[in-house]
């Protein structure tokens, strides 16, 4: 080593990585990165015996990680350097979706590429694909493989193949990586079940209850009516395994760091894949600590940091989503807090958004879903929100209590009209979802149904009401606004762009009908999307509905999340609103969440600093003179407007 040489300098120097030449912008990337890299590690693991041989490991896996990465990406990582923040912009409208239930399979996908440029949609969500055992599977988030496609879906060529064509076709790539647990039947596990010490180390495992009591002390119960506890009997090893989610789901042990490191080999071997967006499964609960509920612990951050840091540094044009469903105090920490602010997660769900809306629809009142707001607008500049309506997962209602207290609402009440709405038993609720890991202990519940089900269109249909049927695609569509335009990457959910109702044919399954949250996880039927072109069919007038939203988003660069989002106040409970202003642009969004026609005073827009006299409506495409024919801004049941100004 020359005199003067950093370790880490003799390091790149060894991969043939020097400050000029080819390499110059890697050699300048991990520059700037290693001190921080190296400080988030020492926070973590600076008293681990083996501290340095091991963070030189990890730096060897950043550096053949950037040497492994093809041409077509670094030049698509220098594309989005130039962009700036690329994924803020308005022009990305995603689609989340399982592969085999979509179409059949990887190739079958592909074939349906033309079917997402109809839509608009450029950005794919698909949801797991690496080997899982059938039966045990938690719909693929049960790895036992990271680097293997299950065969049901195709193999890896299919899978690099089909992205290459999406990237040519201007498309964005989405895939999970689940970092909190691995199937019983991963490598490591079936190594731990066998007596490796060294495997059993990268899990939970312990010879008595002693230490999985004092954890199980402070754990909540993820699933207690399917899989209670934490813990499980492994007979194999005659040892308690951790198993926070399901019984066949090992949690790892970030507390040893070689599972830090072999992990993070595999985010980079989805980046190299063409990843542009990996979408971390339950950061919340990477790390554990007893006496705690073992969820959002400080070191879980650090971590998230680090990963973050490191493919800055090797692969920077993947983008990270912590999967966080937490409160949303708790979210927030996932874009990083204080001088960390924005480099944690460049995305989180909003979660607290998506079930606030469902609240609104519910209840017909706004109030509780503007007192989230003054934690929301804190997300750090620069970093965006996964916005959407639904998701292949239940809605939590995990918005604070304060929050409901503060709008003049009983908390407990509440929650209780929400879960009895939404499952049908209130009476005269349209909707027919069912509730998810309902805990007897704590009265806690979450919902399952489709967009549509939820909607009232189920019921509307059973019913043969066309009233009641246009009425809840106008349901819909309110609910897609405001997931499209409040602010972040909307994520549609596969089947909604088509008003498909639930899916009650899991209950004939064994290995799915423990779990309703199946009924919204539909096959689709192409012939019956074939119908999105007949004129007068419900899948014609939601699909297209859909379809332009998504052209009027990508129409108004406002709409680009930059933090640049004021709320109307409720100057009438049941309508909701907002601002979004950019570079001279202004547009309202307003939207009625009642059964009945709502008047909005056209002064509830004075409080942004002026009152429009010209706004231009983008979804009927009508010219509005404001005040010309009365003080009010009238809409009808559920309707919504897309406010331009034109003056």
């Amino acid at each position: 080593m020359e005199k003067d040489t950093m370790p880490w300098e003799a390091l790149l120097q060894e991969f043939g990585i020097r400050s000029s030449g080819t390499h110059r912008v890697f050699y300048e990337r991990f520059q700037q990165g290693i001190a921080n890299l190296e400080s988030l590690y020492r926070s973590v693991y600076g008293d681990f015996s083996e501290f340095e041989d091991v963070f030189e490991e990890l730096l060897k896996s950043i550096i053949v990680a950037y040497l492994e990465r093809e041409q077509d990406l670094k030049k698509r990582d220098k594309t989005k350097e130039k962009q700036g923040n690329w994924f803020l912009s308005n022009q990305l409208a995603g689609m989340s979706l399982y592969v085999d239930r979509f179409a059949s399979n990887l190739n079958g996908l592909h074939k349906k590429l033309d079917y997402f440029e109809e839509l608009g949609v450029n950005f794919l969500h698909l949801m797991p694909l690496f080997e899982s055992p059938a039966g045990e599977s938690d719909g693929g988030y049960a790895v036992s493989n990271f680097r293997k496609v299950d065969p049901k879906f195709g193999n890896l060529q299919d899978l690099v193949a089909l992205r290459k064509s999406m990237h040519a076709q201007g498309m964005n790539l989405m895939l999970d990586i689940v970092l909190n647990h691995t199937s019983h039947r991963h490598e490591w596990a079936e190594k731990a079940k066998a007596g490796d010490k060294r495997y059993q180390d990268y899990f939970y495992m312990y010879d008595n209850r002693w230490i999985p009591n004092q954890y199980e002390a402070a754990m909540p119960e993820i699933f207690p009516e399917s899989s209670p506890g934490n813990f499980t009997w492994c007979d194999e090893c005659q040892k308690w395994v951790m198993t926070v989610f399901h019984h066949y789901q090992w949690d790892l042990n970030y507390r040893n760091p070689h599972v830090l490191r072999e992990m993070l080999d595999n985010v980079f071997f989805y980046a190299n894949l063409g990843v542009d967006l990996l979408r971390i499964d339950a950061p919340a609960f990477i790390w554990k600590e007893t006496g705690t509920s073992s969820q959002n612990l400080p070191q879980a951050h650090q971590l998230l940091q680090l990963i973050k840091q490191a493919v800055q540094m090797a692969t920077p044009g993947m983008a990270i989503l912590g999967e966080a469903i937490v409160a949303p105090e708790a979210i927030m920490e996932y874009f990083g807090k204080e001088d960390r602010a924005g480099k944690e997660c460049d995305f989180a769900y909003n979660a607290t958004q998506m079930a606030l809306q469902w609240d609104m629809l519910a209840t017909g009142d706004t109030r509780v879903m503007l007192q989230a707001q003054g934690i929301l607008q804190q997300k750090p500049l620069g970093t965006s929100w996964i916005s959407y309506t639904r998701c292949h997962d239940d809605i939590g209602l995990g918005y604070d209590d304060y929050m409901i207290a503060q709008a003049g609402k009983d908390p407990y009440q509440h929650r209780s009209y929400l879960k009895d709405y939404y499952s049908g038993k209130f009476p005269n609720s349209p909707a027919k979802g069912a509730l998810f890991s309902s805990n007897p202990k704590t009265g806690d519940a979450r919902i399952s149904g489709s967009l549509a089900s939820l909607c009232g269109l189920e019921f509307a249909l059973i019913a043969q009401g066309p009233d009641q049927i246009q009425l809840s695609i106008q349901k819909i569509l309110l609910m897609q606004v405001f997931s499209m335009f409040t602010g972040g990457l909307p994520m549609l959910y596969y089947g909604d762009e088509l008003g498909y109702l639930n899916d009650y044919s899991f209950l004939q399954d064994p290995a799915k009908s423990y779990d309703n949250r199946w009924m919204h996880r539909p096959i689709i039927d192409w012939d019956k999307a074939g119908l999105r072109k007949e004129k007068g069919t419900i899948e014609n007038e939601v699909f297209s509905g859909t379809q332009k939203l998504i052209k009027i988003r990508k129409k108004l660069s406002a709409i680009a999340d930059f933090n640049n989002i004021q709320w109307i106040q409720p100057h009438n409970i049941h309508v909701a609103g907002f601002l979004r202003e950019m570079d001279g642009q202004k547009v309202f969004v307003i939207g009625n969440y009642s059964s009945e026609t709502a008047f909005l005073t056209w002064y509830a827009l004075k409080e942004f600093g002026f009152l429009p006299h010209t706004l231009y409506d983008h979804w009927s495409k009508k010219i509005i003179e404001v005040g010309s024919d009365d003080n009010y801004l009238i809409l009808e049941p559920y309707g919504f407007r897309i406010f331009e100004v034109k003056e």
